[in-house]
């Protein structure tokens, strides 16, 4: 539990931000008063966007006494049982384009942008952000069926068109996970490659360090600084266990075709996907 402080406004904008933040809830916020001992101190004035990624980064440094990784991906949760689906990849990769492909064959959507991982003691998400951003563009491209009224809109969140949207709390066991690229070419055949722990755990490096790759709006706060030399070696400890327990795949072509190899592997995994040895 991340224990702040800030100006009362803050509670009022939590509803707005909750989504944003790995495994809120966006309910009633109690924020603590002067002289409790607090982790964050949000100053006055901080706007929501600061305040955002400042709670995300301390949450980063706290979640890592746990065991568990903050990152940069996109989880489904498969129909018929609680295992889940990690999709890596950078921004514009295409995660959210394969996790509507699987949306639409009954894949549950969990994490939309990033995921609370449990490395010990098996890879496991036990919850993420629940705001399902897409580009309103890449969408009717790939899927010109899934209607978009918004003209002009960068981002859409797309939590409401599943019934009960994210869930951010919800998660299971990893069955596999793919480093996404999408394939601008239609015809494009996709493949999904297995990495080697190496390159994976490069990888999973990457992607949780996505709440410290942040610049502040209106402070000279660094937020890597958060996350201490201590932190920082549990952090490179944590990703090199993942890589040695989680076979990490690339998948490559159009959002249907990944998914449907995505479909493939789960359906031929019948517990952790296992690695090479570190």
């Amino acid at each position: 539990m991340l224990r702040l402080s800030a100006e009362p406004r803050f509670a009022a904008l939590w509803p707005r931000l909750a989504p944003h933040v790995p495994g809120a809830a966006s309910g009633e916020l109690t924020l603590l008063g002067a002289g409790t001992p607090v982790d964050l101190v949000l100053e006055n004035g901080v706007s929501p966007g600061d305040a955002r990624r400042l709670v995300n980064a301390h949450l980063h440094r706290l979640h890592l006494g746990h065991d568990t990784l903050c990152v940069h991906a996109v989880v489904l949760r498969r129909p018929d049982d609680d295992g889940t689906v990690v999709l890596l990849g950078g921004h514009g990769a295409g995660k959210t384009l394969v996790a509507i492909a699987l949306a639409e064959h009954g894949w549950w959507p969990v994490a939309g942008d990033v995921a609370l991982l449990d490395v010990h003691p098996v890879p496991a998400v036990r919850g993420g952000t629940s705001a399902f951003l897409a580009r309103p563009s890449a969408v009717a491209r790939w899927f010109p069926g899934l209607y978009l009224d918004l003209p002009g809109a960068d981002r859409v969140d797309l939590r409401s068109r599943w019934s009960g949207g994210t869930d951010p709390a919800a998660g299971g066991q990893v069955l596999a996970a793919v480093l996404v690229g999408v394939d601008g070419d239609p015809s494009a055949r996709a493949g999904l490659h297995a990495e080697g722990p190496h390159t994976a755990a490069t990888a999973w490096l990457r992607a949780s360090t996505h709440l410290l790759d942040r610049i502040l709006e209106a402070s000279p706060t660094v937020l890597r600084l958060v996350e201490d030399a201590a932190a920082a070696r549990r952090r490179v400890a944590l990703v090199k266990a993942l890589a040695s327990r989680l076979a990490l795949h690339t998948g490559r072509g159009t959002p249907q075709h990944i998914a449907s190899r995505i479909e493939d592997l789960t359906r031929a995994v019948s517990g952790p996907v296992k690695g090479a040895a570190w």
